[in-house]
């Protein structure tokens, strides 16, 4: 099956990655034209849009890795806010879907809100990726000063924002006393032996054995 862009019709099957030269208009053009449907996603950045379509096992370990979070932040007994599906926009510059984000330090500043202006409105504190047959560029969250980036590549990569760039950290900041790639690894590997919910019973298991 063959990828299809056209001004009337967008089609990709799974997995595939379209990459276009293309301007801000057009971006917003295609934008209009997928209007609330989750699959492709779509991404601008220099002059280029990416539409991609993911595959089930990129859903699947979205899900498990946003659980994981949710699960260490109640155990912390932290308010947040999280959100799915999310386009983040900035005129001109950038607009980038990023699979989960998290408002942990500054949930207040957008509880309530059914719209956020990127240009105005604070960016999210945490922000999950998950890369099965794309690539993200980290850097692509630079504009938004996103402190912290959680990347799944075959492993979790935690990257912190320090000034101007992002660096790999050996340890979330938010959860700094926990081994967050290890837990994250651990509850991957019995989601894929089990399922889901017995990979997130266990995680709550071990946390209130600790306490």
């Amino acid at each position: 099956m063959f990828a299809v862009v056209t001004p009337d019709t967008i089609h990709l099957p799974p997995g595939a990655i379209v990459r276009l030269p293309g301007s801000w208009q057009d971006y917003q053009a295609l934008n209009e034209q997928l209007g609330d449907r989750s699959s492709p996603r779509i991404k601008y950045r220099d002059g280029e849009i990416l539409l991609i379509a993911p595959l089930p096992e990129h859903g699947r370990r979205v899900s498990i890795i946003a659980d994981v979070v949710k699960v260490l932040l109640d155990h912390l007994g932290q308010e947040y806010e999280a959100f799915t599906p999310i386009t983040m926009e900035l005129p001109q510059a950038s607009g980038i879907e990023p699979d989960y984000c998290f408002y942990i330090e500054n949930w207040k500043a957008i509880a309530g809100k059914n719209r956020i202006n990127w240009s105005v409105d604070l960016s999210p504190d945490l922000v999950v990726e998950i890369d099965i047959t794309s690539y993200t560029d980290v850097n692509d969250y630079l504009p938004y000063r996103v402190p912290e980036v959680w990347l799944w590549r075959n492993q979790l990569m935690i990257y912190g924002l320090q000034g101007d760039h992002y660096t790999i950290e050996t340890s979330s900041c938010y959860f700094p006393n926990i081994n967050v790639s290890e837990v994250v690894t651990e509850c991957l590997q019995i989601a894929y032996e089990r399922n889901t919910s017995a990979a997130i019973r266990e995680l709550r298991r071990k946390l209130a054995s600790e306490n």
